[in-house]
């Protein structure tokens, strides 16, 4: 929109365009129990589908989740070949998804927010959505990037894509050399966000990301991401925000709705010379 003295509206900018979210632990408390219950079943899986003894199944899946970043991707990596699909429905689709419940307050804080809002899970679609509808969130978010995104059936393995270790994350990082890859694409590990970077069109460094998991939010911050650690109010390395809770958002981050103010005051008109419109 053009003035009679040569300006051109200011419209008010932010320094995000994008805000890319986790699901699990992140949009839901970690109290409502959820992920008890998907631990309890991945270690039932292990038993009785891959016959692994079950005295050595808790300190197997603990390992392999540091390691891997999810206990499939360590399975794969070990040589455990199995259905994807039917995992996922081992694992989420027996979830007792009624611990969760519609959160408008929630609602209101996502809607409110004039930035593109996107899903980042290494959860399954069907995971994705049932937590999405049972929170009552399902057209908060415009793009879901999630297992079948990262993973899609017949996909060519890039053998010198390297997804054993997590970049900046010392536990892991010392046995990078001696872990066997795994064929899964997740987080923590830099080529699941550069994936996620493009099937989104997300640009790092005007995206700020949320997430529970330290090691997700280290590598974020690697990957030029801004972040906010959820589920914790101390800050640690790597993390710019942290939040005891998500709906913690307005009262950590006031300037996400700066943008929001400007538009509704109007104090962006103060930029312009001269508001008279040029009659073409």
């Amino acid at each position: 929109m053009e003035y009679e003295n040569g300006y051109q509206q200011q419209i008010p900018t932010s320094k995000y365009e994008c805000l890319l979210f986790d699901v699990d632990d992140t949009l839901y408390p970690l109290s409502s129990g959820l992920s008890t219950q998907c631990t309890k079943n991945i270690r039932e899986y292990m038993v009785n589908k891959l016959d692994i003894e079950e005295t050595k199944v808790p300190e197997m899946c603990a390992t392999l989740y540091r390691d891997y970043g999810t206990t499939m991707a360590g399975l794969w990596a070990l040589g455990y070949e199995f259905d994807y699909d039917e995992y996922h429905s081992f694992v989420h689709g027996r979830l007792p998804y009624e611990y969760l419940k519609p959160d408008p307050v929630l609602r209101t804080l996502l809607h409110s927010l004039p930035y593109r809002k996107v899903i980042f899970s290494n959860a399954n679609e069907a995971h994705v959505a049932e937590v999405l509808h049972r929170l009552g969130l399902e057209d908060c978010f415009e793009d879901v990037i999630c297992f079948e995104s990262l993973n899609p059936k017949n996909q060519i393995i890039n053998s010198d894509s390297p997804k054993s270790s997590v970049t900046g994350y010392d536990d892991v990082s010392k046995v990078s050399d001696v872990l066997p890859e795994s064929p899964i694409v997740c987080k923590p590990f830099e080529n699941a966000f550069q994936q996620a970077f493009k099937m989104a069109k997300i640009t790092p460094h005007k995206t700020l990301f949320f997430d529970d998991s330290i090691r997700n939010i280290q590598t974020a911050k690697l990957t030029g991401l801004s972040t906010v650690l959820v589920g914790c109010s101390q800050r640690k390395k790597g993390v710019d925000y942290a939040l005891e809770s998500i709906h913690n958002i307005r009262e950590a981050l006031p300037e996400l709705w700066e943008l929001v103010e400007k538009l509704k005051d109007g104090r962006y008109s103060q930029e312009i010379g001269i508001e008279t419109r040029v009659q073409a």
